[in-house]
């Protein structure tokens, strides 16, 4: 059967009656091969574009940078510059708390004119030798925040807590962070997540204990309300002048506590 239809496919060339019957049948042989390399070619240029010009996917990227696991801890480390501009000498005596203390504390060190120490609220038995060095000199230790701290009133002058109470439900927030004002002499300064930013992962919930609670700045606000906690208006709007002249934009909530006198 197959070869009487190529033979009547002849026959009609023959006749002249379709004399393009063969070239039409050559192209749709070939159309298929130039679509396949034409989709290659496409994907391809598609593929450069995205990771070399400003394409969506680069958009993409940057936008998972302040999603899913952002971690407020790494923004404090941004921030130092701009919070020496709005502290000035109250930055002199620095205690940091939340998770990564160390690497908060080493980039302290660094700054001119600052010491610094960290409380890890969690274990740090997975800690590299230079954290463990940082705690072997008491720079750094390992207390559970939920109860009091073990300092004197004013041992700081600034307190910068991070990523810690976003973990703690307000029962124990209402302990933890005017603890955190008592031992500050010049202020305390709160970086928590934006609501659906952070999650803790499952793998970490058997460290930090329960999934993070983001919750919005007007829940912070009515909190601060009821544990008598005033805004620090002073360093906070130097810090906000400093973030409209740079280029450091905040991927977290940041508030500026007065201490507790």
């Amino acid at each position: 059967m197959a070869r009487r239809q190529a033979g009547s496919t002849r026959r009609v060339g023959d006749g002249g009656s379709f004399p393009f019957a063969g070239a039409s049948h050559s192209k749709s042989r070939s159309s298929p091969l130039l679509s396949i390399c034409l989709l290659l070619l496409g994907a391809g240029l598609l593929i450069w574009y995205a990771y070399s010009g400003p394409g969506i996917f680069k958009s993409v990227k940057e936008v998972s940078k302040v999603s899913g696991d952002y971690s407020c801890t790494s923004e404090v480390q941004r921030a130092v510059s701009l919070l020496k501009k709005a502290y000035g000498d109250g930055m002199r005596k620095v205690l940091h708390v939340g998770p990564e203390t160390c690497s908060v504390v080493s980039t302290l060190l660094k700054e001119e004119e600052t010491e610094a120490w960290g409380v890890e609220p969690y274990d740090i038995e997975d800690a590299d030798s230079h954290c463990k060095s940082l705690v072997s000199k008491g720079l750094v230790r390992v207390a559970d925040i939920k109860f009091p701290l073990p300092y004197r009133a004013k041992s700081f002058s600034l307190v910068i807590v991070s990523d810690a109470l976003d973990y703690l439900s307000p029962k124990y927030l209402n302990k933890t962070v005017p603890e955190l004002a008592r031992v500050a002499s010049d202020g305390v300064v709160l970086f928590a997540g934006l609501p659906g930013q952070q999650r803790a992962k499952v793998a970490e919930l058997s460290k930090f204990g329960r999934p993070a609670k983001m919750r919005s700045a007007s829940w912070w606000n009515r909190f601060f309300v009821q544990t008598s906690l005033e805004e620090n208006e002073g360093p906070s709007k130097k810090f906000e002048q400093a973030v409209s002249k740079g280029s450091y934009k905040p991927a977290c909530q940041v508030f500026h506590l007065k201490p507790l006198h």
